[in-house]
C-alpha cells in the first residue's frame, strides 16, 4: 500500500480535527468534576453515601441506557442533529448544575443536572459519523487522533480540576461545561462536514456478514482493565510508594506521553498489515505482559512506571482500533446503533472493572492479587479473541 493511500484526504483532516475538538470539549467537561465531585456532594445539605454516589455515577447511568437508542436514531434521522440535541442537552444538564447552591435541595438538583449531562449520549454517533467521513484505510488514525484527545483532556482534569474548583466553585466548573458545549455546537455546525446521504436515506446495505460480539465483548474487557488497574495503581502509588495524591501527576504524565510513541507505531503497523486483527492480537498480548509485570513489579516506582508504560501503548492502540474495525464490520447502515452497543460496553466494562478491582484489592493478597487477577482476564480476552464471519 503506497504511502499516498495512508494519508488523510484534506475533507477527511477536517472531519477528524473538528470532531476531536467536540470530543476534546465534552471530555474536558465530563472529567473536568471527578478530581472534585466526591469532595463537593459531600458538603452540600443533606449529603448521604447514596446521594453522593449518584452524584458521580448518574452520569454513566444514562449514558449506558441511552448510547443504544440513540444510535439507531442517528442511523435513521442523520448524525449532525442526534449529535446536536445531545449537546444541547449537556449544556442544560450543566447549567442546572450551576444552578444547584441556589436549590432548595442542592445535592438533587446536582445528581438531576449529572443525569441530564448523561442524557447527550453522543459518544456512538460521533464515532460514527467519524466513520462515515474517513476512508476504511486511515479510520484507525482517525480514530487514534481521538483517542488521543480524550487521553490528554484526561491528564489536563487531573491537573486543573482541582486548581479551577479552589478558584470558581464546582459550580463555577458547571458553568464552564455549558460553555464547552456550546463551543462543540458551534464547531458541529460550522466545521464537521456533512455525508452526502445517511445510510438509510441511499438505501445502503453495506454488511460485511462478520459477527459484531467480538468487538462489543472486546471494548467490555478493555475498560474492565483499565478500570480495575486504577484502582490499584493510585493504591500502590500512595501506599506503597509513599508519593502523595497532589504528586500523581507525575508519574502519570510522562508515562503517557512516553507511551504515544509505541502506540504510534502499533497503529502504523495496523494500517499497513495484511492481517491487521492479528496486530490487535499483539496489542492485548502486550496487555496481559503489562498487568503481569505490574503484579511482580508494582513495589518501586520504575517498575510500576514501566509496566503503566506498557500499558497505555496497548490501551491507545486497541481504544483507537477497536472502534475503526467495528465501524467497517457493522457497515454504514447499521453503524450508529453498532457504536450504541460498543459504548454500553465501555460504561459496562468500566463498572464490572472498578468492582472487580475493589473485590480483588481486598483480598490477602492486595495488589498483587488484583493486578494478577487483571492479568488473567487479559490473557482470557486474548484466547476468546477469534473474530468471525456469520453463516
Amino acid at each position: 500500500m503506497s504511502s499516498t493511500a495512508l494519508s488523510l484526504l484534506p475533507a477527511e483532516r477536517r472531519a477528524v480535527l473538528a470532531l476531536g475538538t467536540i470530543y476534546a470539549t465534552r471530555m474536558l467537561a465530563l472529567f473536568g468534576v471527578l478530581p472534585v465531585m466526591v469532595l463537593y456532594a459531600s458538603g452540600l445539605p443533606g449529603a448521604t453515601p447514596l446521594g453522593i454516589g449518584l452524584a458521580l455515577g448518574a452520569y454513566g447511568l444514562t449514558q449506558a441506557l441511552l448510547q443504544i437508542p440513540v444510535g439507531r436514531w442517528s442511523d435513521r434521522i442523520g448524525r449532525h442533529p442526534v449529535i446536536a440535541l445531545g449537546l444541547g442537552l449537556f449544556a442544560i444538564g450543566s447549567v442546572v448544575g450551576a444552578l444547584a447552591p441556589h436549590s432548595r435541595y442542592p445535592l438533587w438538583w446536582v445528581i438531576a443536572g449529572r443525569a441530564i449531562q448523561g442524557a447527550g449520549a453522543i459518544s456512538g454517533p460521533t464515532t460514527a459519523l467519524l466513520a462515515d467521513l474517513t476512508r476504511t484505510e486511515v479510520r484507525t488514525r482517525a480514530m487514534a487522533f481521538i483517542g488521543i484527545s480524550i487521553g490528554l483532556c484526561f491528564i489536563v482534569s487531573l491537573l486543573g480540576a482541582p486548581v479551577l474548583a479552589a478558584h470558581v466553585g464546582v459550580p463555577g466548573l458547571f458553568w464552564g461545561m455549558a460553555l464547552l458545549a456550546v463551543i462543540g455546537l458551534l464547531v458541529l455546525h460550522f466545521f464537521v462536514p456533512r455525508p452526502v446521504q445517511t445510510p438509510r436515506q441511499a438505501g445502503v446495505a453495506e454488511e460485511t456478514g462478520e459477527l459484531l460480539w467480538p468487538w462489543h465483548l472486546s471494548m467490555f474487557c478493555l475498560h474492565a482493565i483499565l478500570t480495575a488497574t486504577f484502582v490499584g495503581v493510585p493504591l500502590a502509588l500512595r501506599d506503597l510508594l509513599a508519593l502523595p495524591q497532589a504528586s500523581h501527576w507525575q508519574v502519570y504524565l510522562p508515562v503517557f506521553l512516553l507511551s504515544l510513541l509505541g502506540t504510534g507505531g502499533l497503529v502504523l503497523w495496523a494500517e499497513r498489515a495484511r492481517h491487521p486483527d492479528g496486530v490487535m492480537r499483539y496489542g492485548i498480548a502486550l496487555l496481559v505482559f503489562a498487568q503481569g509485570g505490574m503484579a511482580l513489579f508494582h513495589g518501586t516506582v520504575w517498575a510500576l512506571g514501566a509496566g503503566l508504560s506498557l500499558f497505555f501503548v496497548a490501551f491507545n492502540f486497541l481504544e483507537a482500533r477497536l472502534p475503526a474495525r467495528l465501524s467497517q464490520a457493522a457497515g454504514p447502515a447499521r453503524r450508529g446503533q453498532a457504536m450504541g452497543v460498543f459504548a454500553t460496553s465501555q460504561f459496562l466494562g468500566a463498572f464490572a472493572g472498578g468492582t472487580l478491582g475493589g473485590v480483588l484489592s481486598g483480598t490477602r493478597f492486595g495488589l498483587s492479587g488484583l493486578f494478577a487477577g487483571v492479568c488473567l482476564l487479559a490473557l482470557a480476552w486474548l484466547l476468546a479473541f477469534r473474530p468471525k464471519k456469520s453463516a
